[in-house]
């Protein structure tokens, strides 16, 4: 029987001692859910997991978004993707990822396909070096001092562009590791 692999973006956890969220029990909320194969990786929200049945992400996310308000007590944003489209993603990233350092590079994940409208109140050159594309529901960031110190980062995350998309975003170190993690 062949497994989908999936994984799971959750937004806002772990941080400044907000939203604790223990890997140890994210992976038995997945278990809970009938996943198989749960691993987290790193401290930030990042799960992968199995399936047996092949699902709609957009399903997968609201479902576990429900068994976290009811094992936490709070809601959390969750993204669920599968392996083939975080291989896709990193198959398409406009800028050298091999050339670069992980902490240059970074894919925010949207919920939705952002329109191209939500950008135009970005001028783009007034933030060089940094840049951006707009890939498949991806938004990549090319931010050479790192994102905490991107102007650009911090314009691609106002309203004006995120406004009713959950987004989250992943330094290129992690989508390479959740490309590993979710291959089959």
């Amino acid at each position: 029987m062949t497994k989908t692999k999936y994984a799971a973006l959750l937004r806002g956890i772990n941080v400044g001692g907000n939203k604790k969220v223990p890997m140890a029990e994210l992976r038995q909320v997945l278990q809970g859910l009938g996943h198989e194969d749960a691993q987290t990786y790193l401290q930030s929200g990042n799960a992968v997991f199995s399936s047996a049945t092949e699902r709609a992400p957009a399903a997968l996310a609201r479902e576990l978004e429900a068994a976290i308000e009811a094992h936490f007590g709070f809601r959390v944003p969750c993204l669920v993707v599968d392996g083939a489209y975080l291989r896709a993603v990193a198959d398409a990233c406009p800028f050298p990822a091999a050339e670069l350092e992980g902490k240059q590079l970074h894919a925010t994940f949207c919920s939705e396909q952002p329109a191209g409208s939500r950008f135009a109140p970005i001028d783009g050159p007034a933030y060089l070096p940094e840049e951006y594309r707009v890939g498949d529901r991806v938004i990549y960031l090319y931010a050479p001092d790192g994102l905490g110190r991107s102007k650009l980062a911090e314009a691609l995350a106002k309203p004006a562009v995120v406004k009713g998309m959950d987004v989250t975003t992943r330094n290129w170190n992690t989508v390479a590791k959740l490309v590993e993690l979710t291959r089959d």
